[in-house]
């Protein structure tokens, strides 16, 4: 029997990054989204922008070769990339809601079969606030979500209906989780690539919504 062998997060991140397009701009948002900017396409230029006003930055930097001054939407250093600009944040905004954002990577709380999400408050929890996340749900024209696949409660995060407040309706177009990728259809939640080791019954079973499991139905791709 093979081992089963969730998905590491930079293995997640660099599986969304293959997805982004050449000439993209690409928000990434805390959490497991601000990886993406490690993985480096050997043939598209893909500029990374951040909440807080970096435009076309690159990987985190290495101990030692931090700047203070540059930081992604996480809090961590990232270096520099040629033709790199700093906004302010009123910049930053009009940026994302004028449209000019080809995608969106975001964590979440929940995701929901008809394109839903949430990732802004946790059940019970006082305060918190929604922050830029519905500008970029809103303004970007993808929104890819990456998340653990289960709470640490092993609840599913795959839902029919988001539970939490959500963030937006109707937007998501890819999920990439430690158990696989899946395409948001009119049908729902379609499994297009699975973690190693894992059946397709496996990641039913973690999952709240009814999967498709698509008929080219592959293992995850790495990068290389």
């Amino acid at each position: 029997m093979t081992e089963q062998r969730p998905l590491d997060r930079q293995t997640m991140a660099n599986r969304a990054a293959m997805e982004f397009q050449d000439g993209w701009v690409v928000n990434l948002g805390i959490g497991i989204p601000t990886l993406c900017s490690n993985f480096v396409h050997p043939d598209r230029r893909v500029i990374y922008q951040s909440e807080n006003g970096l435009v076309n930055y690159g990987p985190l930097a290495a101990e030692g070769e931090e700047d203070p001054n540059l930081v992604n939407a996480g809090g961590q250093y990232v270096v520099e990339m040629a033709g790199m600009a700093v906004q302010d944040h009123a910049d930053s905004f009009a940026l994302i809601r004028g449209g000019y954002v080809d995608v969106t990577a975001l964590g979440a709380y929940e995701a929901a079969a008809n394109g839903d999400f949430a990732n802004w408050k946790v059940a019970g929890a006082r305060g918190g606030g929604i922050g830029g996340a519905m500008d970029l749900a809103v303004g970007a024209k993808n929104v890819f979500l990456l998340m653990e696949h289960t709470t640490k409660e092993g609840k599913p995060r795959l839902v029919e209906r988001c539970a939490l407040p959500v963030t937006a309706r109707g937007v998501v177009t890819l999920v990439v989780t430690n158990l696989g990728l899946f395409r948001v259809a009119p049908e729902g939640f379609v499994l297009e690539e699975i973690a190693p080791g894992y059946a397709p019954s496996d990641v039913q079973a973690a999952t709240d919504a009814r999967l498709v499991v698509s008929p080219s139905l592959r293992e995850f791709r790495r990068a290389g």
